[in-house]
């Protein structure tokens, strides 16, 4: 099995731009050990409804707090999030929020690690045999009022890392918090024992703005004929 970086296609020609944030969010972190103060990009639960929850309104504004508090706050909401997963710093829960503009492809991506699919094109993935494809519908106004796209943001889970081999030279992460700083490496090479073998689609997770899909993904999107993503090939080691 083969796997593949996603990117967004820019040349495909759609104009669709999308402004909008996750309706909840765990703050960020300042870690008294390390002295860092932080909040992961990309590790985002979309399907995750926090509008029922007694504690909701702690989860609304985006800041920074005392790490005691963000492990607080984390284990409120731990139990509603799929088993496992990690939690960082920054973590996002609940649909997208915001405008919609232009026009759009099967897939378009937002940051650029936030991933949207047409509906149509999810359930034709799904029929053909891709796993892992959940998500939620994003809430967003669409400036054209005439036949909007319907469109799904898919909740891909951190799986899988890099390999040690493509990382530079780092001090260990942080025994309290866990932060770890290194710049994303020019060529990446994916350590094959920890890839998921049951979804075809996801985030690494030690890099969480890393978007990875599987071989049988990427010969899907191609027979079925869905545009707007490209597809690097990942060496494996």
């Amino acid at each position: 099995m083969q796997f593949y970086e996603l990117h967004e296609d820019t040349a495909a020609g759609y104009t669709g731009y999308i402004s909008a944030a996750s309706k909840w969010g765990l703050p960020g972190s300042r870690c008294p050990a390390c002295g860092n103060i932080w909040a992961s990009a990309g590790t985002a639960y979309p399907s995750v409804d926090l509008s029922t929850h007694p504690s909701h309104a702690a989860f609304l504004k985006p800041r920074a707090e005392p790490i005691e508090e963000f492990e607080r706050l984390r284990e409120l909401i731990r139990a509603l999030l799929p088993a496992g997963v990690p939690i960082p710093p920054g973590t996002r829960f609940g649909p997208l929020v915001g405008t919609a503009s232009g026009s759009f492809g099967a897939f378009s991506l937002q940051n650029p690690w936030t991933l949207l699919v047409r509906r149509e094109a999810m359930e034709s993935l799904r029929q053909a045999g891709v796993q892992g494809l959940s998500g939620c519908k994003p809430e967003l106004r669409f400036r054209q009022k005439k036949n909007p796209p319907e469109l799904v943001e898919l909740q891909l889970e951190p799986h899988g890392l890099l390999h040690p081999d493509c990382l530079p030279p780092r001090p260990p992460p942080c025994s309290r918090c866990g932060f770890e700083s290194f710049q994303l490496p020019e060529r990446l090479i994916l350590d094959k024992a920890s890839l998921p073998s049951h979804t075809d689609v996801f985030r690494l997770a030690n890099f969480a703005t890393v978007l990875v899909g599987t071989e049988r993904f990427k010969e899907a999107v191609e027979r079925l004929g869905l545009d707007g993503i490209l597809f690097h090939e990942l060496p494996l080691r």
